[in-house]
């Protein structure tokens, strides 16, 4: 079978399948349901009836995120802290709001906040800053996961070369640490853990 893409055709003019779009609901009036239903394998968001399509994440972003996982995960299972997830996993922040954090965790397993198909809330998530849009993860996201009440948010940015871990306070959050390069994480929500932020920013 060949793999090369088929010859087009010169009669259809070169435009989007608007036929396939029209079988979807208009930006502005999706449905948490209809969100929900949505399968692949990239990445989107739900923002009060609009859909936001992350950007594929790179090879130096998902290393990252595997260091993180995989240096937080030797600490959270051998002491039960908790349940540690990763993206794609939907975080229902509240109606018609859905996120998809790089790294989700929750103090306790058995949290009625763990769903199967979404989680409806977390303790601590973590999100390495896209250079596409860095607003959303710096401003927008650390609003949003104030408001929906999560005690703890990690940024990860390689451009700046730190890790800001921001802790709840009041409706908003006060920055626990600005950890930047030779200097080791700490955590309040996970308590112990100390991760060096080199290894975090350098990871393979």
């Amino acid at each position: 079978m060949s793999g090369s893409p088929a010859t087009r055709n010169p009669h259809v003019p070169p435009e989007p399948t608007w036929d396939v779009a029209l079988l979807f609901p208009e930006q502005g009036s999706w449905s948490e349901e209809e969100y929900l239903q949505l399968s692949g394998n990239r990445l989107v968001e739900l923002s009060h009836g609009i859909l936001e399509v992350l950007p594929m994440p790179t090879d130096s972003h998902q290393a990252i995120v595997a260091y993180l996982y995989t240096a937080l995960l030797a600490s959270i299972a051998p002491n039960r802290l908790g349940v540690l997830r990763f993206a794609p996993l939907r975080l229902r922040l509240w109606e018609g709001k859905f996120r998809e954090p790089d790294l989700l965790f929750l103090r306790t397993a058995n949290d009625a906040k763990r769903l199967n198909e979404y989680w409806e809330g977390a303790d601590l998530v973590v999100e390495v800053v896209s250079n596409d849009d860095r607003r959303r993860d710096l401003v927008t996201k650390r609003r949003e996961y104030a408001r929906a009440g999560i005690d703890e948010y990690w940024i990860v940015d390689p451009f700046e070369q730190r890790v800001l871990v921001l802790h709840r306070s009041g409706n908003g959050y006060e920055v626990h640490g600005d950890f930047g390069r030779a200097t080791q994480l700490t955590s309040r929500a996970l308590e112990g853990v100390k991760l060096d932020v080199d290894a975090i920013l350098d990871a393979q």
